[in-house]
């Protein structure tokens, strides 16, 4: 068994926070992108990317900080912490479905307006809500001994 630092399992769960963010984010403004393409004269990407900027800061507040906060603190009360343990085994299982059910809408999304700008607000949505809420591993001095 591999026994790591709480620090390292801090900074594991941080990159995991930080890539799936930029990830998302970079679809999201993809996903505009080819919304825009496909009907220029439309303004709703624009709007689409405040409703996600708005709706991510308001996930990032009062759902996000508060994970991360309850995750950094589970990786703290870690007696012999493993190098898997940076996120609950049922986070892998939720995560993994997350990521097959976004690329799988996504892929429906292409050449389909409403859908290219829904898809857009939730993965900007969810790309804003993790960027905002990993302050929490700054605040918390997660990444010093």
């Amino acid at each position: 068994m591999i026994v790591v630092s709480t620090r390292s399992l801090k900074i594991f769960a941080a990159l995991v926070w930080y890539v799936g963010a930029t990830i998302l984010l970079l679809k999201g403004c993809s996903l505009l992108v080819e919304a825009d393409a496909l009907k220029p004269e439309e303004g709703w990407p624009r709007l689409a990317a405040v409703a996600g900027l708005f709706l991510g800061c308001l996930k990032a507040k009062f759902l996000f900080n508060r994970s991360c906060q309850k995750n950094l603190d589970r990786i703290a009360a870690l007696d012999r912490p493993r190098v898997w343990q940076f996120f609950r085994p049922g986070f892998f299982v939720v995560l993994t479905v997350m990521i097959l059910v976004g690329v799988t809408l996504s892929r429906l999304a292409h050449n389909n307006y409403p859908f290219l700008i829904s898809m857009a607000i939730l993965d900007l949505g969810i790309g804003i809500a993790l960027i905002g809420s990993s302050y929490v591993f700054w605040k918390q001095k997660a990444f010093v001994k």
